[in-house]
């Protein structure tokens, strides 16, 4: 009896105390810090993130093992990563915060332990994980087992990849093999001025290369939105990022085994709809002459909204999400205004990796197609635009979810058949009465089948038979010809058309795209 003082109600107390310590992380001085790098906290970006109320976390009282370099006196609860699950618009999601004030959110034997907990939990009950990326990388004190982290998550990464969706947003530094796991992963988000990814850093460079740069310019959400690749969208703040990444979701199943979410679409959303007769006059009456794509994109999606992916990056192709009739559809389009739309090294990466994600989380995609073909060149050849464009044409030929294609206006050579041709198991393939498919333009086409004779005739009768789509349907090649101002209401009914489609590809280990 006279040890029951200490049992449990100082352990209560002790307790209290122990809780209130954790929501102060690194403590006060370092959240301060946080701060004024214009970065909110860990737990201040799951409050954004999750609907509130909802977030339940997981191992808030790890500590570190390390017992070398004196680290055995330096232990703070949640070892420098928070992690949990909670709703996005009602929907169960499973995220990881990391906490730089913490160790700087380096990566501890624990903390990969506490990451990949939620990750296998994500898997079994069919939910995403978004990571919320802000540390130094690897916990140098602690070694391979650190290093051996990174690749339990990696391989986490890997197996899930295709079947939960996985969300990574890089809210300060991300370096050296940290770079990888989001790499991995469905979607990249980046904050500008305080977020940066790179294997090495500035100082590595200078070294290495003798080339001094610095690390916004070496990594920051410009470089990777508009030169790499590497990530989808930038923003301006954490806010503006987990607003977006909120956003996103909704158009995103919870796994490969759902549909995405619909949205409620009803007579009187219907009738407000913007009219798409100004489809009609759309394409302008030179060939040569560019329009805005995203205009025909728009006109098309419910209340004319469009979540774009990658707007910076190989602009002349245009990916991105919206809904038609409450249906979430996944938009490729060729973008006339840049290089004329056609089909370069970048374009083709990024449009296929978008058609794959589509394809793996049951997304229908709907293509928008006005490519005079390739992009000439030996910068081209030489980066092996043969391989790249190869990527595109295999994920539209692998992808088993709807294919609808409009071609709006050009359609040539090669790039007519990598954009979703009727061959290549499209379901629906329309043009409009603009739509030009051939071989290549009519020039081009009259030089070597003449060779310079009667080119005024020639070109005019070339014209006559090619520059529109009647070969095409007469062929069977497309299914219609469709007024512009109809496109949004064929797709509607097409989309209810082959909403149970089930299509079934022999069986594979897996295919071998041309990486």
């Amino acid at each position: 009896m006279s040890n029951f003082k200490f049992s449990r109600v100082p352990f209560i107390d002790r307790l209290q105390k122990i809780n209130e310590d954790i929501l102060l992380a690194g403590g006060q001085r370092r959240i301060d810090k946080q701060h004024a790098n214009h970065k909110l906290t860990a737990r201040e970006r799951l409050d954004l993130l999750f609907d509130e109320g909802t977030f339940t976390e997981y191992d808030r009282y790890v500590v570190h093992r390390c017992s070398d370099f004196g680290m055995e006196k330096q232990k703070f609860y949640t070892d420098g990563v928070i992690t949990g699950h909670g709703k996005i618009n009602g929907r169960t999601v499973y995220a990881f915060s990391q906490d730089f004030t913490i160790f700087g959110g380096s990566l501890s034997e624990t903390f990969a332990e506490k990451v990949c907990k939620i990750m296998d939990q994500a898997v079994l009950v069919g939910a995403p994980v978004i990571g919320l990326n802000d540390s130094g990388g690897a916990r140098i004190q602690e070694g391979v087992l650190s290093l051996a982290g990174y690749a339990e998550i990696f391989q986490r990464n890997v197996d899930s990849s295709g079947v939960i969706p996985q969300i990574s947003l890089i809210m300060g530094p991300c370096a050296g093999g940290a770079v990888y796991s989001p790499a991995l992963t469905d979607f990249v988000f980046m904050v500008e001025n305080t977020s940066y990814m790179f294997v090495t850093g500035p100082e590595v460079v200078k070294t290495v290369t003798n080339e001094d740069v610095t690390k916004e310019d070496l990594g920051g959400a410009s470089v990777h939105t508009a030169k790499s690749g590497v990530a989808h969208k930038k923003f301006e703040n954490d806010i503006q990022a987990i607003a977006s990444t909120r956003n996103l979701m909704s158009y995103l199943p919870s796994s490969n085994n759902e549909d995405p979410p619909r949205r409620e679409w009803t007579l009187e959303d219907e009738a407000n709809q913007a009219s798409p007769d100004i489809l009609n006059n759309i394409i302008p009456d030179d060939p040569n002459k560019p329009y805005d794509m995203k205009m025909v994109i728009e006109s098309v999606l419910d209340r004319n909204e469009f979540f774009e992916i990658q707007p910076d990056y190989a602009k002349n192709i245009v990916v991105g999400y919206g809904h038609v009739e409450g249906r979430v559809v996944g938009i490729v389009a060729n973008q006339p205004q840049v290089l004329a739309g056609c089909l370069d090294i970048d374009a083709s990466i990024k449009g296929a990796r978008f058609v794959r994600t589509c394809d793996a989380f049951n997304i229908p995609v709907v293509i928008f197609e006005d490519v005079p073909g390739f992009l000439p060149g030996t910068d081209q050849e030489y980066g092996g635009i043969i391989k790249h464009g190869a990527k595109l044409l295999y994920a539209f030929a692998e992808c088993t979810t709807p294919k609808i294609t409009i071609i709006t206006r050009k359609g040539y050579g090669g790039a007519f058949d990598v954009m979703s041709c009727k061959q290549l198991s499209g379901d629906m393939n329309y043009a409009w009465p603009t739509a030009e498919i051939a071989v290549m333009g009519a020039k081009g086409a009259v030089e070597i089948i003449f060779r310079g004779k009667n080119v005024e005739e020639n070109t005019a009768n070339y014209e006559h038979t090619f520059a529109n789509p009647l070969k095409a349907a007469e062929n069977g090649h497309i299914d219609d010809i469709i007024a512009p101002s109809a496109t949004r209401q064929r797709i509607a009914r097409d989309l209810e058309l082959l909403e149970n489609k089930d299509m079934h590809k022999p069986y594979r280990k897996h295919g071998n795209i041309p990486l």
